[in-house]
């Protein structure tokens, strides 16, 4: 272990721990997730951009970090808090530990926190912005200053994780679907190859007119922030209604309810996990599902604009998913793609599919 570290939170309360990864200082936005594994795949994912990840889970690190496991090209998030770092991971794909993970893209992780305690405030109090301090700072002055900084969703976090021009992946297959990077994590595009779907990745600043080009159907993806930030982009998506199929994705999924005239709101501390059960009101079915937001469509602004509640979540009834009740456009609030279950939500891009097999009949 390294250096005693500290959580500084804005209100003055600190939490004590040891850096495992860089040994550095860092701002953000102190939020948790509940998955008890996936902690590779949360740290490389976009949608939690801006912020200080808490796992609950009390050990990290003991399956060590793969090759094949990463949702983007680097770790995402600004640092990492855990009850206990394992530094003697047991898996025969490992490649490294979560602290050397961390340090190569000068991370800083703290150990020994109370991963528990910290939960609960977040719980009570709603998300906090926060700091990773080293011993002997002023904790009075670092808690002032916090509560002076703007959070990081209070601006548009797109052009920090999407991509800066168009990447194509192609297979043998009937259909081309363009995939709108908001901050795209890696097994969408995965999804969609394994069901003969070829991808083209573009920049969410990219018009509505050559997103359409030669697309039989488009994605918008998820990604971090508050959804208002982008108002460019819920300009284009207005564009695509009824051109082709539209499937919006966590992020995606509020650009299309902004886009139709519905509102978002932000949660108190947002759903991020691999455990959240989801209700598909069409079949009754229940999902357990992967999640990380930390805004949602307001339920009742939907009503009028064309589309209908599809899901919802079990926890606090917000809305998880919608579709329009006469075009080819549904959305759904958690990732398909996240594999939880872990394929049980994949039936999604099946229908996606189907849609746009039924547009072309």
């Amino acid at each position: 272990m390294g250096e005693k570290a500290l959580l500084v939170l804005e209100d003055g309360l600190v939490f004590r721990g040891e850096f495992f990864g860089e040994d550095s200082e860092v701002f953000g936005e102190v939020v948790f997730s509940t998955g008890m594994t996936g902690y590779q795949e949360a740290l490389t994912d976009p949608s939690y951009r801006g912020q200080i990840l808490t796992m609950t889970y009390p050990l990290a690190g003991n399956y060590g970090i793969t090759s094949e496991d990463f949702e983007s090209k680097e770790i995402q998030v600004r640092g990492l808090l855990v009850s206990s770092s394992c530094e003697l991971p047991s898996n025969h794909r490992s490649k490294k530990t979560l602290g050397e993970f961390l340090k190569e893209y000068k991370i800083p992780g703290v150990s020994g926190i109370d991963t528990r305690a910290l939960t609960r405030k977040l719980r009570e109090h709603g998300t906090m912005r926060g700091k990773i301090c080293k011993e002997g700072v002023d904790t009075e002055k670092v808690a002032e200053e916090l509560r002076k900084t703007p959070y990081p969703d209070s601006e548009d976090l797109l052009p920090e994780v999407s991509r800066k021009k168009d990447e194509i992946y192609k297979v043998d297959g009937n259909f081309n679907v363009t995939l709108v990077d908001c901050g795209a994590k890696q097994n969408m595009v995965r999804c969609l190859l394994k069901r003969g779907v070829s991808v083209r990745v573009v920049p969410p600043t990219t018009s509505a007119e050559e997103i359409l080009k030669g697309a039989d159907g488009v994605i918008v993806s998820s990604g971090p922030g508050d959804p208002e930030m982008v108002p460019y982009l819920i300009d284009t998506v207005k564009n695509l209604f009824g051109e082709v199929p539209l499937f919006g994705i966590c992020l995606g999924h509020q650009i299309i309810g902004l886009a139709a005239g519905a509102k978002t709101y932000k949660l108190k501390f947002g759903h991020r996990g691999v455990n959240h059960g989801v209700k598909d009101l069409e079949s009754g079915k229940i999902y357990i599902t992967t999640q990380n937001h930390g805004y949602s469509l307001d339920a009742k602004s939907i009503e009028g604009s064309g589309f209908e509640v599809s899901h919802i979540n079990l926890n606090d009834s917000s809305v998880e998913g919608m579709r329009h009740k006469e075009l080819p456009i549904f959305s759904v609030q958690y990732h398909p793609e996240g594999c939880p279950g872990p394929q049980d939500n994949e039936y999604l891009f099946d229908k996606f599919v189907e849609l746009m097999n039924a547009k072309k009949k």
